[in-house]
């Protein structure tokens, strides 16, 4: 089943405009250093699974233009 994802569209100017895109992987670059130091950090089980949590979903937007290509095919 083929889900339609209209934000998809809306976000081309900024997926395709080099100098946002490179700043917004420099800072998720940052943010999953920083959660990577806090799951070595953790003792709790719940910590490790927010940091867990927030390194998977900075990845997935890590790869947000490619998911923006995809749809334009």
């Amino acid at each position: 089943m083929i889900v339609e994802k209209p934000w998809l569209s809306k976000l081309k100017p900024f997926a395709y405009n080099n100098i946002q895109w490179e700043a917004f992987q420099e800072m998720i670059d940052a943010q999953i250093d920083m959660n990577i130091r806090k799951l070595e950090a953790s003792v709790e089980p719940v910590d490790i699974y927010r940091a867990q949590g927030a390194v998977m979903a900075l990845k997935q937007l890590k790869h947000l233009r490619d998911e923006i290509a995809k749809g334009d095919k």
